[in-house]
């Protein structure tokens, strides 16, 4: 296997390095207004971030991430400490999410109305293997997968850091192999109020938008809800396929480096128009998105925040921006096992820069 990331190894990309530990994270629910931030960082300040998967954590999963993950093969030294930790440390509820979210973190001059842009710029494989999970009878079929009384947690190893690899037959000698690429299913900022949400369903909020084009390069654009955002980010992923059918995409730990920029009320209605968030952008598309527990109700607001911000940013007429979503605009599906769907629109900057304003 190739070298683990352990906390405070390898190459750590910012300055400001922010661990998970127990005192740094939540486990199944996500900051609001009344928690305390863990790190404060001016706006523009870039942040490596060693996110925890909570596969191998879960107490489904024996509640012993060496032995868990000691079953299939891995050795302690390649199981991250910082998991051990936190699952030695902390409890979670029946009625709460898996996920291990780390943060909040305060970024200063960040007000509500402002937009907290995350912009990803490195991600890196933390350990060579991985978890991907059908459970608890979950997932796009439910009640027909898994097929039996137990829980399925397939195993899958990655090669060069580059490339999983995952059995064709249980226990078989034939691999698949794909290409990873490697993202944050979880990027946030704080609701306000002292209630933490639960981290499975995402919102305005963002949370657990799983939406694979947030990749290195990417921005997600998220409206500001309490004083200093209080951001987190969690839920790591090695790859995923749109609509996470199984439940899970393949998930690992990853060191992620992130830049965190502010972008004022005014700025930010004249570049997007306004909208309820999340916004993503890549090199390639600008990408609005739509939720609902309704998958065709999600598709339809997606479709809604897309005609927006065609007209706020391009201003095109609306009958002629819905022709042009419809001619050639890809509305994918994000998931639809967080028990709010997901939808997000790609619309290519290229086809509008001639009419760019």
């Amino acid at each position: 296997m190739s070298a683990t990331l352990q906390p405070g190894t390898g190459e750590i990309r910012a300055a400001a390095y922010l661990r998970s530990t127990p005192d740094t994270v939540l486990w199944g629910r996500l900051p609001c207004e009344a928690d305390t931030p863990v790190l404060r960082v001016e706006a523009g300040t870039e942040v490596t971030i060693d996110t925890v998967s909570h596969e191998g954590l879960l107490d489904d999963q024996g509640s012993d991430p060496l032995a868990f993950f000691g079953r299939h093969g891995v050795a302690p030294d390649d199981v991250l400490t910082d998991a051990v930790e936190i699952v030695a440390a902390l409890t979670r509820s029946g009625h709460d999410g898996p996920h291990v979210v780390t943060g909040p973190i305060h970024v200063a001059g960040a007000l509500p109305g402002d937009l907290l842009a995350i912009t990803v710029l490195e991600t890196t494989p933390r350990v060579p293997y991985g978890v991907i999970s059908n459970r608890h009878g979950r997932g796009a079929l439910p009640g027909e997968l898994p097929r039996g009384p137990e829980n399925v947690s397939v195993f899958t190893t990655v090669r060069d850091g580059r490339v999983g690899c995952l059995p064709a037959v249980e226990g078989g000698e034939r691999v698949i192999e794909f290409p990873l690429a490697p993202f944050l299913g979880i990027m946030g900022v704080a609701v306000a109020g002292h209630d933490r949400p639960h981290s499975v369903p995402p919102g305005t909020h963002g949370g657990n938008i799983d939406i694979n084009l947030l990749q290195v390069g990417s921005t997600l654009y998220l409206p500001v809800q309490v004083p200093g955002a209080l951001a987190y980010v969690g839920d790591p992923h090695y790859a995923q396929g749109d609509g996470e059918v199984a439940l899970t995409a393949l998930e690992a730990s990853l060191r992620v480096t992130l830049r965190f920029d502010v972008i004022p009320a005014v700025e930010a209605l004249a570049r997007f128009g306004p909208f309820e968030g999340p916004l993503v952008e890549t090199p390639e598309y600008l990408v609005p998105t739509g939720m609902d527990p309704d998958l065709d109700e999600a598709v339809r607001r997606c479709v809604r925040a897309a005609l927006a911000l065609l007209q706020a940013r391009w201003g095109l007429d609306e009958h002629l921006a819905y022709a042009y979503l419809s001619a050639a605009t890809d509305i994918d599906i994000s998931q639809v096992v967080d028990r709010v769907c997901g939808a997000h629109a790609r619309i290519r900057k290229a086809d509008l820069a001639a009419i760019e304003r």
